[in-house]
């Protein structure tokens, strides 16, 4: 009776099963049809492969789309006869859609070896080396090639050059150096001479890492070998002195290569010509890239790649462009790392249609966007707002069996965060986790600043504590996000006192934490404070930038200190800090509300005299003072020298437009502005849409509006409170009038207002009317009418459109199921509180989260005790346990909210 071969299998050493043939008969059936994969496959595959003919077995080909190289490796700890193997093995690999891996190449390996086919074993041997795709497969070939070659029993076949010489290559390729030079040192132990490839092979490893040094120790080794370096060692030593940032050496290895009878080839060139690229030497890469042809060189798709990458990353989009166009039509196809290149410049420029483009040639080319490639559309997109699109390159990227990365979910909880919808960016975070992805710092400092943004400065620190439970050391980033948002908050001596404790925590504060406290200080009046912190920042060798001397000479401004604030911009240029566009901006904005017209004029034709262009700030500034004083003439003054410095107006500058006309009672006028603020993607906001709504409604008294020139003050609540619905209609019908397009942001911003005012049925009627002409209320719109809904106690239509947005795919805000949930308790009715919740748990939030803003701040603020332990009972039902930290911090509010 024979036993069965050895198999290496994954992370084990070698193991002999025994596996009599009689095993065989008490195999399972092969089954007529499958549905999904079978059981003990390897098994069945063993059964079809002991039959005459199994090529042409039927159950073999239903079983195809189910083999991977596992049930390979399986197959053959069976006692499977060698060549029947070895057919079975070749057959596989040629099959559609399979490729073996370094476990089933070892596996045969270990057949052949049994069988003594040593012959074929060799082959098997260098393409199982050739299989590696990852460092753990490179060190698990290596631990297979070392102890073939340690053995004394039946499993002993002893390496070639050749096989040194391929395994040396691939731990150069992965950068395993070490490992490389003990495998050297182990062929020299076994008295193998090594030859050209074993010393090139050393010092392309050596190179790669920019060890010069110690290549041109094994290009020594050539020579006295009796050798002679080849084109191969030459173009390692280019791309050595590169890797080192030593382009002067890397040119002369280049220029003494002919000399030395080595032709150069398109490697040689191409790794010089990106030693010349990193350098930032683009224009000498692209001559060098002309002379190719001078020695038969035709660039490759890497020669062209890495010209493309330095055009891009140098702002010269437009060459790169004509040099992606020049490869196609000289038939050098761009591979995926071109295209992404050009997919990520185009993002980054904002050019989001060109990039979609872009990706949609690829994929017609056949070609597979990796990871990188998908990345750079989705930060792309969230850099721009775009989040629905975001999500729909994430869909496509899973559809095509690209996995997502830590940073994929960085970059969507970065975006989602800017767009206020913390919620769904703590979502992304559970996401991660079943992923098995670990959150980065990156990822908890975007959270973080989610949560502030939002104002809830408690969530954010209870992420701090979740981060350092998660073995993350909170840097400077971290805490500047906690000091910016207390002292946005008023909180200035909180910040102080944080600012005060990083230094014991390790962390040296940067400019950004410096500035964020300056301006604190000042936004309160404690000039004195911030100037003495800055004096503090320099003895701390941190250097102020223009951003913290302008924080403070805001503040002196804002004293109507205009003498101090010029001399500190004097001093910013003594310590060689230049004024910006922002500086000059700030002291033009100041004197022109305090009437000072002539002065701020003279500031603002210096700052143009020294070559600072003023921007949209700059000219916002100046039409904001002109609308006030009733200055037409300078106002057209200033949209015409916009226009000409071709300088668009922001959100803001819209807003001052359409307010400062609206308001003067040049109603036409100020919907001009509100078509072209429309055309250009803005969303009026609900201050904007407040001043024109009270401006309709005052039509007939144009006179006194008229005299009310440079009140710019609108309280928003008042006219939503007092507001008659037949005037937001009129609104509409004079925005269609002036063709502005209606969308449902549009809707969303006035749907708001009355929501804001607690006029439910007036939103209603808005949400009706814009129902009638097709478009379907978003997120924000239901958000506002939940929000209003909890705040007038009117909990079961709140209920109601919590239910219409489950169905409808989209995710209540947190705080409105907090107000929900407790109103409905508070209320007496249980079950449905806990139905609500029991939704929510269903929806994909953070159980954190959940716990954080339902449970803590929530039900226990309220004194709910019962109500917040019944409800943490059913989230430990339904297996949603928050962290152990947040349970502990419920624990701890329970036992406190009971005593107290």
């Amino acid at each position: 009776m024979r036993k069965s071969v050895a198999i290496i299998k994954p992370g084990e050493r070698y193991l002999i099963l025994l596996k009599p043939y009689s095993s065989i008969a008490s195999l399972p059936p092969i089954p007529s049809s499958l549905d999904s994969e079978p059981a003990d496959l390897s098994a069945q595959l063993l059964s079809i492969l002991s039959r005459p003919n199994w090529q042409k077995h039927p159950s073999l080909i239903k079983l195809l789309p189910y083999l991977t190289p596992s049930h390979v490796s399986s197959l053959f700890a069976f006692n499977l006869d060698p060549q029947t193997a070895l057919n079975f093995f070749n057959w596989i690999a040629h099959r559609p859609g399979f490729k073996h891996n370094v476990h089933s190449y070892s596996s045969m390996l270990n057949v052949l070896i049994l069988a003594r086919s040593l012959r074929l074993a060799e082959k098997i041997r260098i393409s199982m080396i050739n299989a590696c795709r990852s460092i753990e497969d490179v060190l698990f070939v290596l631990q297979v090639f070392r102890e073939m070659n340690a053995t004394d029993g039946q499993l002993k076949f002893e390496p070639t050059l050749r096989c040194y010489n391929t395994i040396l290559m691939i731990l150069s390729k992965f950068l395993l150096i070490d490992e490389m030079k003990s495998v050297y040192l182990e062929l020299l132990n076994n008295n193998i001479s090594p030859n050209i490839y074993t010393f090139n092979a050393m010092v392309n490893g050596y190179c790669k890492i920019g060890n010069v040094i110690e290549a041109e120790l094994y290009v020594s080794k050539i020579v006295q070998a009796g050798l002679h370096p080849d084109t191969f060692t030459y173009t390692s030593l280019i791309l050595g002195h590169c890797r080192n940032k030593d382009v002067g050496n890397a040119y002369k290895v280049f220029l003494i290569m002919p000399q030395k009878g080595c032709q150069r080839n398109e490697v040689s060139y191409t790794n010089l010509i990106h030693g010349l690229c990193e350098a930032g030497r683009i224009n000498e890469a692209l001559k060098l890239f002309i002379d190719m042809t001078q020695d038969n060189c035709c660039p490759t798709v890497r020669t062209y790649t890495v010209l493309i990458h330095a055009l891009c990353g140098s702002g010269r989009k437009v060459e790169a462009l004509n040099l992606f166009n020049e490869m196609k039509e000289k038939g050098c196809e761009p591979n995926v790392h071109t295209y992404t290149v050009l997919i990520d410049c185009l993002c980054k420029e904002n050019k989001m249609d060109e990039a979609r483009k872009m990706l949609s040639e690829m994929l017609e080319k056949g070609l597979i966007p990796t990871v990188v490639t998908y990345n750079a559309l989705i930060d792309g997109c969230c850099k721009e707002e775009m989040i629905d699109d975001a999500f729909e390159i994430l869909d496509l990227m899973e559809s095509n069996n690209c996995g997502p990365n830590t940073r994929t979910y960085n970059e969507l909880i970065c975006g989602l965060c800017k767009k206020r919808k913390v919620h769904k960016a703590m979502a992304l975070l559970n996401k991660m986790l079943e992923r098995k992805l670990s959150p980065s710092l990156i990822t908890y400092n975007s959270l973080i600043h989610g949560q502030c943004k939002v104002n809830d400065l408690e969530s954010a620190y209870r992420l701090l504590s979740l981060m350092n439970e998660h073995g993350l050391v909170p840097d400077e980033w971290t805490y500047s996000v906690f000091i910016d948002t207390l002292c946005k908050e008023g909180r200035v001596e909180e910040a102080g006192t944080l600012f005060d404790s990083i230094k014991a925590k390790g962390v040296k504060a940067n400019e950004v934490i410096y500035t964020a406290l300056i301006n604190g200080y000042c936004k309160v009046g404690k000039i004195d404070v911030g100037h003495s912190l800055l004096e503090r920042m320099l003895n701390d060798a941190c250097s102020p930038n223009s951003c913290t001397y302008n924080v403070l000479i805001e503040g002196l401004c804002k004293k109507k200190k205009m003498k101090e604030a010029s001399s500190l911009v004097a001093k910013m240029l003594t310590m060689g800090v230049k004024p910006t566009v922002v500086t000059y901006t700030i002291l033009v904005g100041e004197m022109l509300k305090d009437g000072a017209f002539d002065h701020a004029l003279e500031v603002f034709n210096h700052m143009v005299s020294i070559g600072c262009q003023p921007d949209v700030c700059t000219y916002t500034a100046l039409l904001h003072a002109y609308f006030s004083q009733g200055m037409f003439e300078e106002v057209d003054y200033v949209i015409a020298k916009m226009n000409e410095e071709s300088i668009l107006p922001d959100l803001v500058t819209y807003a001052v437009l359409i307010g400062g006309y609206a308001r003067l009672g040049f109603t036409h006028r100020a919907f001009d502005f509100l078509k072209c603020m429309v055309d250009a993607r803005y969303t009026p906001s609900l201050c904007t849409l407040s001043i024109l709504i009270k401006n309709l409604s005052h039509e007939n008294q144009m006179k006194e509006t008229r005299s009310q020139i440079g009140s710019d003050s609108v309280d928003i609540a008042d006219v939503w409170k007092t507001l008659e619905y037949e005037n937001v209609l009129k609104l509409y019908e004079k925005m269609v009038e002036h063709g502005c397009t209606i969308d449902v942001s549009i809707y969303g911003a006035l749907i708001a207002g009355f929501c804001q005012a607690g006029r439910l049925e007036e939103a209603r009627g808005l949400v009706h009317h814009m129902k009638e002409r097709g478009m379907s209320p978003s997120e924000d719109i239901y958000n506002s009418l939940l929000d209003c809904c909890c705040k007038l106690g009117v909990y079961t239509e709140g209920v109601r459109l919590v239910d219409a947005m489950v169905e409808s795919g989209l995710l209540p805000l947190l705080e409105s199921y907090k107000l929900l949930v407790c109103g409905l308790f508070i209320e007496g009715s249980n079950e449905k509180a806990k139905a609500v919740f029991c939704g929510l748990l269903s929806c994909g939030y953070n159980y954190d989260e959940v716990a954080w803003k339902v449970l803590i701040d929530g039900l226990l603020k309220r004194d709910l005790v019962d109500k917040c332990s019944e409800l943490l009972d059913i989230m430990e039902e339904k297996g949603c346990q928050p962290n152990l930290l947040t349970y502990s911090m419920l624990m701890e509010g329970l036992e406190r909210t009971e005593n107290n």
